[in-house]
């Protein structure tokens, strides 16, 4: 009789064995990473649908690092926004203040436009880690100079201080506000002294007197009044209307009297006409030369801020051409060589917004660039600016005048023309961008949700049933080993 042997039945035995281990390992191993498999070959079918959902997870964490990354600009953007704008307010309110001077020469609302200016400078170089938020497309750059340069320059290029002088001096000129008045006979003729964009300009002159004539003519703007053989009534009037450098209107009322001397704008009816009408032309004169002293000065003041600050790429600061100051007709461009740019940030001739842009989506791209030269940020310093600049003197007799009227137009500025863009404006741009990208985050919250959980059911296991799994396992792994050793055990003996 011939007994078979085992050796392939033990074989397959031990094979099973080890199979069944290696089944034991990677359920082991699934209940311990949560996958299905540590390779994509090992999902089936669907690993092609992993590896894509996976790829839009990984797109959608990098528009999150961006909406994160702009999220901070825009805040740090918006904060310095708002202080500039309460900055701004700030100093309307305190031009509109009583006007007192102190032993600097300085009226209260002057002292706070300093302070604020220095501010104002500083919220412009804010920085978002390394960037400069406000330099446009040239982030690793300070947006303005500092405060001392801006206002006294620094070594040969001028500063506000000195092209404020200048302009100041193409303005009133010899003290008239560059208009001329003479006297032929009975006619008194005021003309401007040149065509310039300089001093008063005459926008008309009207009268009570019925039998005056009055004739425009130039260029350059005249007017010629002409009293003719009959003298004026008492209580008759002359009016002058101007234009001043900054766009404002002033007025000189002139009114004949019977009294010798007379006030304050008014003339003495002389013994004739032309004695009348070299009295009118005394009279205009002290009145040209006070409002030149007064509201001249200050629109000058106003007019040189809006030359030395309204700066881009294609129009730099302006400069009155000279000397001689006090004759000049015209501008020339300041250099990067004689005149300090308060704007060091990049110049570009395309909107602000497009000089940093972000794409927060897939479709989806923001615009959150900022020049610290934009009108409503620079229309906000230079008015500001201007309020600091100008210096007064206790003695001066029309020193509270003309205070009075820097603070009346630094204020009506500040309420910001229509037509002018505002700070609030800016805000408003990137207000819509915060909105846009706080929306684009949402949307990928609930993507990201809907992508992780579906590559969840793809590579992920449930841990219950391969805790099952691996008890089942384990029942039989420990049945065929029990199985297995009896087997080993067995000898021929027990065999018969």
């Amino acid at each position: 009789m011939s007994v078979s042997g085992i050796g392939s039945q033990t074989s397959l035995i031990v094979q099973s064995l080890v199979t069944m281990r290696s089944q034991l390992d990677d359920l082991q191993r699934q209940l311990g990473t949560g996958q299905k498999s540590d390779t994509y070959a090992g999902i089936g079918l669907d690993r092609g649908l992993a590896v894509g959902l996976r790829a839009q997870l990984s797109s959608l964490g990098g528009f999150g690092d961006t909406i994160t990354n702009v999220g901070v600009r825009l805040t740090l953007a918006q904060n310095a926004l708002g202080r500039i704008s309460d900055i701004g307010r700030q100093i309307k309110i305190a031009a509109f203040q009583p006007a007192g001077i102190d032993s600097s020469g300085h009226t209260a609302s002057q002292s706070t436009a300093s302070s604020e200016l220095d501010e104002l400078l500083g919220l412009l170089n804010t920085q978002a880690g390394d960037r400069y938020i406000f330099s446009g497309r040239s982030p690793d750059q300070p947006a303005v100079e500092t405060l001392d340069h801006i206002m006294n320059g620094d070594g040969m290029r001028a500063g506000l201080l000195q092209v404020t002088s200048e302009r100041k001096q193409a303005d009133l000129g010899s003290g008239s506000g560059r208009l001329d008045v003479t006297v032929a006979a009975s006619a008194v003729k005021v003309a401007e002294d040149a065509v310039s964009p300089f001093g008063f300009k005459l926008a008309g002159v009207s009268t009570s007197i019925a039998t005056a004539t009055v004739t425009p003519s130039g260029p350059p703007a005249t007017y010629t009044v002409d009293l003719g053989a009959t003298n004026p009534n008492d209580g008759d009037t002359i009016k002058y209307t101007f234009t001043l450098p900054d766009g404002s209107t002033e007025s000189i009322t002139l009114t004949a009297t019977t009294a010798n001397p007379p006030g304050a704008n008014k003339f003495t009816i002389g013994a004739d006409s032309n004695f009348t009408a070299g009295n009118i032309a005394t009279a205009l004169s002290a009145a040209l030369a006070k409002l030149a002293d007064t509201s001249l000065t200050a629109a000058s003041a106003v007019a040189a801020a809006n030359d030395f600050f309204n700066i881009d790429a294609t129009h730099p600061p302006q400069r009155v051409a000279g000397p001689n100051f006090a004759t000049a007709t015209g501008f020339a461009p300041g250099t990067p060589a004689d005149t300090v740019s308060w704007y060091t940030g990049e110049m570009g001739t395309d909107p602000a917004r497009a000089t940093a842009t972000a794409r927060v989506d897939s479709s989806i791209a923001v615009s959150y660039g900022l020049r610290a030269n934009e009108e409503g940020i620079r229309f906000q310093v230079q008015n500001v600016a201007a309020l600091a600049a100008m210096t007064f003197f206790a003695s001066d007799p029309n020193a509270i005048a003309r205070s009075a009227a820097l603070n009346q137009r630094v204020g009506a500025a500040l309420d910001v023309p229509p037509g002018t863009q505002k700070v609030e404006d800016i805000e408003a741009d990137l207000a819509g961008a915060q909105t846009t990208v706080a929306g684009a985050s949402d949307r990928h919250k609930q993507t990201k949700s809907t992508l992780a959980d579906m590559l969840q059911q793809i590579e992920g296991v449930s841990n219950e049933d391969v805790a099952a799994k691996i008890m089942a396992l384990q029942t039989r792994l420990q049945a065929s080993l029990q199985t297995t050793s009896l087997l080993f055990k067995t000898s021929l003996v027990d065999y018969i």
